[in-house]
């Protein structure tokens, strides 16, 4: 299944919203450690639950390049269009 931008941010959104006991208002440009106070078990815990939801393996060098909400979907969109 082909899936946009916008489904991928929203789907971002939900994975988020479920591993976050008090999630803030989350947009595009929230940024995952500063707004979201992600912790490196946490960010494991949300990259585990991304690759099972698009059934992809992400690379940990992807990750240097990932701040935001934003930076995370626009890494995913690339690597399930090359998938």
């Amino acid at each position: 299944m082909k899936r946009d931008y916008d489904d991928i941010v929203k789907t971002l959104f939900g994975i988020l919203d479920e591993m976050l006991e008090e999630a803030p208002e989350l947009d595009e440009d929230t940024d995952l450690l500063e707004d979201l106070g992600l912790d490196s078990l946490a960010v494991m815990r949300l990259v585990e639950a991304v690759e099972d939801e698009f059934d992809l393996a992400i690379p940990l060098n992807v990750l240097a390049d990932v701040r935001t909400i934003k930076d995370f979907a626009g890494q995913l969109q690339k690597m399930l269009e090359e998938k």
